[in-house]
């Protein structure tokens, strides 16, 4: 699988990475999801300490020494900052503590990648400074981002955190384009030409930033899934087919090759805790989209170019 460098680091990654939000759920095998992703090129596994109430991290933990995987193999990212049904929280006592929790469920010395996992209206730079450079100076953490944050937000970051944030972890997919709508759509007075997020693509390519697409295959806020509801995709549904034969992959492959081909070098990541699946998606993983092709799926999702 294709590597990319996560930006103004020296951590070489895979372009697909295992979301563990469900590696809780109910019939899974974790040791046999964990070592399927690592076999099939995945060396990057994504966290929060909010999944599963921190049980998600506990369950990676307990089926990674099980597997074949050495720590040093594979690199752990996980994002802190959301206390559920209270608050979002910046503060240097959270996302210390929040950290230490992390590194104990996950058993770890130390995570490759630490997120602020959504927006903290409240939040104090200097105080996230304080706490990303006690963290790095007590090697317990890598590299550092955000998640869903837009440049202002990062730039007001920056005035006080001296480490460079190198990932911003945003929805993306098919079905969920509004950061490319905006760009396409310059100048024109209709919906796509909203700019809702202040360029953050283009943004993330100027500041070398990583973006991470998480929940590639969902439609609308956790609506549902778009790969094969013919129903209410038939377009998009029947343009993904077509490529997949041509390609002889899923469709699901096809719906990450068209994240993968675009040049700000983002990383894919796979919620699924299906092995197959997770196959699925590595196998198509270096597949070059044409640009016609690509267009093709963009229109196909109910997009216009004007």
């Amino acid at each position: 699988m294709k590597k990319i460098q996560i930006a103004n680091t020296d951590m070489t990654a895979s372009q697909l990475i295992l979301g563990c939000m469900r590696i809780n759920e109910a019939g899974k095998n974790p040791v046999e999801v964990i070592q399927t992703a690592y076999d099939n090129g995945i060396n990057f596994f994504d966290h929060a300490d909010i999944y599963g109430r921190g049980e998600c991290e506990t369950i990676f933990a307990q089926a990674l020494k099980e597997t074949s995987i050495s720590r040093s193999d594979i690199y752990l990212q996980s994002k802190v900052g959301i206390r559920p049904g209270i608050a979002f929280d910046f503060s240097k006592a959270h996302i210390i503590e929040a950290v230490e929790g992390s590194l104990k469920r996950l058993d770890t010395d130390y995570l490759d990648a630490l997120l602020l996992h959504r927006p903290d209206t409240l939040v104090e730079p200097e105080e996230v400074a304080e706490a990303f450079s006690q963290l790095e100076k007590a090697g317990k953490v890598r590299a550092f981002g955000v998640s869903n944050q837009n440049p202002s937000q990062i730039e007001l970051l920056k005035t006080a955190v001296k480490q460079p944030m190198n990932i911003n972890q945003l929805q993306f997919g098919l079905k969920h384009t509004g950061m490319i709508d905006a760009g396409i759509n310059v100048n024109m007075e209709n919906q796509a030409g909203l700019v809702r997020d202040g360029g953050i693509l283009e943004y993330s390519r100027i500041q070398e930033m990583t973006i991470q697409a998480w929940s590639p295959f969902q439609y609308g806020f956790f609506e549902g899934v778009f790969v094969g509801d013919t129903e209410k995709f038939p377009e998009l549904n029947a343009r993904l087919q077509e490529l997949a034969d041509q390609y002889k992959v899923t469709p699901s492959g096809i719906a990450v090759a068209f994240i993968n081909r675009h040049p700000a070098k983002i990383q894919t990541i796979l919620g699924t805790m299906t092995p197959s699946r997770i196959i699925e998606a590595t196998e198509a993983a270096d597949i070059v989209l044409t640009r016609e092709e690509w267009y093709s799926l963009y229109m196909a999702a109910g997009n216009i170019l004007p």
